[in-house]
């Protein structure tokens, strides 16, 4: 690999071996590295006697010596994706709404280690994904629910709240005491590759501390990228901050809008077109 002369100037072992060939008696055989990954933590093993423009010309921006996880959000790394959550890792993943720390929502482990990421409390409940509405069925109750709702509300900006059952394969100590689990399809295909190639729910939740702003760019949560395995660039996300519609559908015939979020007058719409009453609060 070619490095600029200004960085060789600012290496004197390597300059002295690249500039005077004859002069190599005594010096340490070097092993360039031979692939993508090896390469980049070659040259961020550098980058501490490196200036900016050195990195910039190398291909590498500062932010690289932060993190070696950053990605871009495309399908060519879908597969490191989905082995991190097999896994049990935290990756960090654009949404149709909002960037959300995802891992594995049968792994009591990895979901531990979100509420830790985070410093929420383990009372306050996480969503899961999934990548197709007919997997829901998998982790919910749907019985209940008009034929085609789901597929009218979802992939979208959606959660939908639902009871559990017993036929539910989510771990147990996802949300314990709650007999209900909220339940997002993006409308975002990187994450539901990633749901669907994962064969199990993704724990989703917001990607920042707890009780701080939600993220709509990866820089929004960059002092948390350290916390996991890989983060997922897929550039500012257009839908502002108001992250997806919370709407309760475990009643019969009934709905309740817990967080307005981005689509409420939309979600709403279809839920009446649905014949679906707006429930009225329990005195």
């Amino acid at each position: 690999m070619n490095f600029p002369a200004k960085i060789v100037e600012k290496l004197p072992v390597l300059g002295a071996r690249f500039a005077h060939p004859s002069s190599n008696r005594g010096l340490p055989k070097l092993r360039f590295p031979n692939s993508r990954h090896q390469i980049r933590g070659f040259v961020l093993g550098l980058s501490t006697k490196m200036e900016a423009s050195d990195l910039k010309r190398c291909g590498l921006g500062l932010d690289n010596r932060i993190t070696r996880a950053v990605l871009p959000a495309t399908e060519n790394y879908v597969n490191e994706a989905i082995q991190a959550i097999k896994q049990g890792k935290v990756i960090a993943v654009p949404t149709d709404t909002l960037y959300g720390f995802a891992c594995d929502a049968c792994s009591a482990e990895a979901v531990h280690r979100v509420y830790e990421i985070k410093g929420r409390k383990q009372t306050s409940p996480l969503a899961i994904c999934v990548g197709d509405v007919k997997d829901i069925e998998r982790f919910a109750v749907t019985d209940h629910l008009p034929n085609d709702l789901l597929d009218s509300l979802l992939p979208g900006p959606v959660t939908v709240v639902l009871m559990r059952g017993e036929s539910s394969i989510l771990e147990k100590s996802l949300n314990p005491g709650l007999d209900s689990i909220g339940v997002r399809v993006p409308d975002s295909e990187f994450i539901r590759v990633i749901a669907r190639g994962s064969g199990s729910a993704l724990a989703l939740t917001s990607a920042n501390l707890s009780g701080q702003p939600s993220s709509v760019c990866i820089k929004d949560f960059e002092n948390l990228w350290e916390n996991c395995k890989y983060v997922y660039d897929g550039g500012l996300l257009p839908s502002g901050r108001a992250g997806s519609t919370v709407v309760d559908l475990t009643r019969l015939g009934k709905y309740k809008i817990l967080r307005p979020g981005s689509a409420m007058e939309e979600t709403v719409a279809i839920l009446q077109r649905h014949s679906l009453s707006l429930q009225e609060d329990r005195q």
